[in-house]
């Protein structure tokens, strides 16, 4: 299956569907009618009194300045204060409530977000570049969180705001009216036809934003690497490229969202303007218009074309919140394509697990071709192999990682795929080449994602070690339990991390425990320690070693041999070795 996100296919295909995407969009408020509804009714207040002030205006000038009434011009001065109190008010209003809108529905689409990610397949991160990852997570869901805290009842109030004032002006005058709104008509075709080429350039800047994230993350990442090698110039000259396409992606969107449009409003909105001076000019002179009702005509004019101005900038924040929530969306409807099937009839069987008939390949490239074996509960497997030859694609397939393109993997008796991911890690402890350490302690390590020790105090976890006999591995730490790890464990060596994964494992108590060069980064003491500690596991457990060492495979109770896309049984040890020296030769 497909997981890569940035696919420019169907990136232009988004961008063309507006409506769709606010469709899709509107979910996110769902939760939030109460307060969205209340800002609602303050931007009504808001516009209608706003509405009201150049009648007011005009009435003023035509009735009181002009017959010299400073009684009632105080009074409608008073009236006016009045309501543009109630204004300000009903304006804060609706910015607290709907800043408080914005972080609970960032809250929320993070939570979404991450929560979806936990949900997919080791596929979809094979596929996917960490940083641009960290750049939806943070930066998209923060374009979202601007446009609804801050855009959306602005667009809303702006909207009202032109729809009113066009509808007073029209009732005043309908050919002073109808002219004055002409040019506006010309800028909603502009704006129409424009607004799928503005989002596409907001997407490209997005995904570029992301593609700098992932280089800085590739970068920090493998910095030991790079200073070992001395490789920064080849970094630097990456990043430098990475921050150029971003730059430009960036400028293009900035030149579009803003240079372009914002100076055609302004324009627009001085020949309406224009308009208005001059034909109501004409009309004072002719008798048909009165001083007054020009000034209160040039006010909503100027009531209609500012919120039009304001209008580019807040389609322009739109536009860059549709193309973030695109990307977003792109990851909220992945689907995992390892889903837990109904569960079939386990088939009696003394294997602890089966394969029969597994495929599998990575893209185009086929792995595993047919291969069938069976694993008998309490015994000793081992994996070898040239590097590539199928080892820890066979033994991903065992714990679930995958599933295979054909056949069918059994897990005592049953098909694995029918099983939950809590039953299937409680029977399968899987130790990797480089184990993944979280922030914390050595102890809340240990206990990562099991349930029956989770809630152990510290004395309480240390007996249970002793009774494992894993209280020898963590005497490794220089504070026990309490030593502290940060970040996957970058001040350890690698050793250190295998001895926390190995006892986390071993802790389970799994009735299947995979080895994939566990023990590649330890010492020969301490490997002696492990193999001492895995005698000492239940009888029925089985253990599967996957190593290039021979010394660790010795004593396995049978050995595959893995390469070509077959999987053979190598018969005795020497043989074993012979065979993988061919294997070598031959690759």
């Amino acid at each position: 299956m497909n997981y890569t996100l940035n696919n420019a296919e169907s990136r232009q295909k988004r961008t063309r569907d507006t409506l769709g995407s606010l469709k899709n969009l509107w979910p996110l408020l769902a939760d939030e009618k109460r307060p969205m509804v209340i800002s609602f009714m303050a931007i009504l207040i808001n516009s209608g009194l706003n509405l009201l002030a150049p009648v007011c205006m005009g009435y003023a000038v035509d009735h009181y300045i002009r017959t010299q009434n400073y009684s009632g011009l105080f009074m409608i001065s008073g009236l006016l204060l009045v309501m543009y109190i109630v204004v300000l008010g009903s304006s804060y209003y609706q910015m607290m409530t709907m800043g408080g809108v914005g972080q609970r529905t960032l809250y929320r689409l993070r939570q979404s977000i991450f929560q979806k990610l936990q949900s997919l397949p080791v596929a979809f991160f094979n596929q996917n570049k960490a940083g641009d990852l960290i750049s939806r997570i943070n930066n998209d869901t923060d374009k979202l969180n601007q446009f609804f805290s801050q855009a959306l009842m602005q667009f809303v109030g702006n909207f009202f705001m032109i729809l009113g004032s066009a509808i007073v002006i029209l009732v005043l005058n309908a050919r002073l009216g109808g002219a004055a709104l002409l040019p506006a008509v010309g800028l909603l075709l502009f704006t129409l036809l424009t607004s799928s080429y503005v989002k596409q350039k907001n997407a490209i800047s997005l995904q570029k934003t992301g593609d700098l994230s992932a280089e800085i993350q590739e970068s920090v990442n493998n910095f030991k690497v790079i200073v070992a090698f001395n490789r920064r110039d080849y970094f630097r000259k990456k990043f430098a490229e990475a921050n150029e396409q971003n730059y430009k992606a960036s400028l293009s969107a900035g030149i579009v969202n803003n240079v372009t449009l914002l100076p055609l409003y302004g324009l627009v909105a001085n020949a309406g303007q224009l308009i208005v001076l001059g034909y109501g000019i004409y009309l004072i002179s002719i008798g048909q218009f009165t001083l007054g009702l020009l000034i209160s005509f040039l006010t909503y004019i100027t009531r209609f074309y500012d919120p039009l101005r304001q209008i580019a900038t807040l389609w322009s924040q739109f536009q860059v919140a549709l193309a973030g929530w695109d990307r977003i969306s792109d990851i909220l409807l992945m689907t995992n394509n390892l889903p837990q099937v109904s569960e079939a009839a386990a088939i009696s069987s003394s294997s602890i697990m089966s394969f029969e008939e597994v495929s599998f390949g990575y893209d185009e490239r086929e792995i595993l071709h047919k291969v069938s074996f069976d694993l008998e509960r309490g015994k000793t497997y081992a994996l070898v192999g040239p590097t590539g030859g199928g080892k820890t694609t066979t033994a991903s397939l065992m714990a679930r990682l995958y599933d295979p393109t054909k056949g069918m993997v059994r897990l005592a008796g049953k098909d694995i795929r029918s099983y939950s991911d809590l039953e299937r890690t409680k029977k399968i402890g899987f130790i990797l080449q480089e184990p993944f350490l979280f922030a914390g302690t050595v102890g809340e390590n240990i206990v990562y994602g099991n349930a029956e020790y989770g809630s152990y105090s510290q004395e309480q976890l240390l007996e249970v070690l002793k009774e494992t006999r894993l209280d020898g591995l963590l005497a490794r730490f220089e504070k026990g339990l309490e030593t502290p790890v940060t970040g996957n464990g970058e001040a350890m060596s690698l050793g250190q991390r295998q001895l926390i994964a190995f006892i986390r494992a071993v802790l389970r108590k799994p009735e299947l425990l995979i080895l994939d060069e566990a023990t590649a980064n330890i010492d020969t003491v301490t490997e002696q320690l492990l193999e001492e500690i895995l005698a000492k596991l239940p009888k029925e457990t089985t253990r599967v070693i996957i190593a290039h060492r021979l010394n660790t495979i010795q004593n396995a109770d049978e050995i595959f041999f893995v390469n070509s896309g077959e999987l053979v049984r190598a018969g005795s040890f020497d043989l074993a070795v012979e065979m993988l020296m061919q294997g070598k030769r031959e690759s």
